[in-house]
């Protein structure tokens, strides 16, 4: 992991939009009619840019960060199992873009919005032998509570989380509760539903289901996660 330097019990975080000055028309001449005047690209009028940094946790794993919006909704995944390496590195933060998009590509009005995510150490997953069945649907659990290790540079309250199971056409992974993809389970696709348990001190269960094979899973290390959050900013 590339060390960097903390700044201690602060988050740094900056918002800015970044706005692309319109190319000014061709001056007409007696042979170019207005019509036969080129418009410009959409994405030449406005290029909306939210440069986002912040100190990460310290400590090692993946990092996975979302937009929320004045609601507290996700709007955006804007990183999902990233290594440190892949953000650059800038005055002793980490340093990311947000393009001002959801998750389908489509413009976000303006407003206030927050940036958080969780950094998550490393899993360890070992599928079960024989295949145990997973639980009846209708009484299957979707999540389960799991103390989270306390990041020291923020006074977080949030001690305790729900850890929710999902999939997608790729396979199962862990999530929040509001829907933040957090680390894979399990490659496979046509899955038709999953399921998390865990008893006390023993690792969790995740059972996965593609409607023909189940397959049982146990995680160990589901506790070493620490929540991190870059605050609220404004979308011009």
């Amino acid at each position: 992991m590339t060390k960097i330097k903390h700044l201690p019990f602060v988050f740094v975080f900056l918002a800015s939009v970044a706005f692309a000055q319109e190319s000014p028309s061709p001056t007409e001449t007696a042979s170019t009619s207005p019509e036969q005047t080129p418009s410009p690209s959409p994405a030449a009028l406005t290029t909306r840019n939210v440069p986002l940094r912040f100190v990460p946790p310290p400590m090692e794993g993946t990092i996975s960060l979302g937009i929320f919006d004045s609601n507290d909704k996700l709007v955006r995944v804007l990183h999902r199992e990233a290594k440190i390496d892949i953000f650059t590195i800038d005055e002793n933060a980490l340093k990311t873009t947000w393009d001002g998009k959801n998750d389908a590509g489509e413009d976000l009005p303006a407003g206030k919005y927050r940036a958080r995510g969780y950094l998550v150490g490393r899993l360890r997953v070992e599928e079960v032998s024989p295949t145990a069945h997973p639980p009846v649907a209708d009484s299957a659990p979707d999540h389960i509570p799991v103390k989270l290790v306390t990041n020291p540079l923020v006074s977080d309250t949030r001690a305790v989380m729900d850890l929710g199971i999902g999939f997608d056409g790729k396979g199962s992974f862990l999530k929040t509760m509001d829907g933040l993809p957090l680390a894979t389970v399990n490659q496979a696709s046509n899955l038709a539903r999953v399921a998390i348990a865990k008893i006390g001190e023993k690792p969790a269960i995740v059972w996965q289901d593609d409607g023909a094979t189940a397959k049982e899973f146990n995680i160990f290390n589901i506790e070493k996660m620490m929540a991190f959050d870059c605050g609220f900013f404004e979308l011009k």
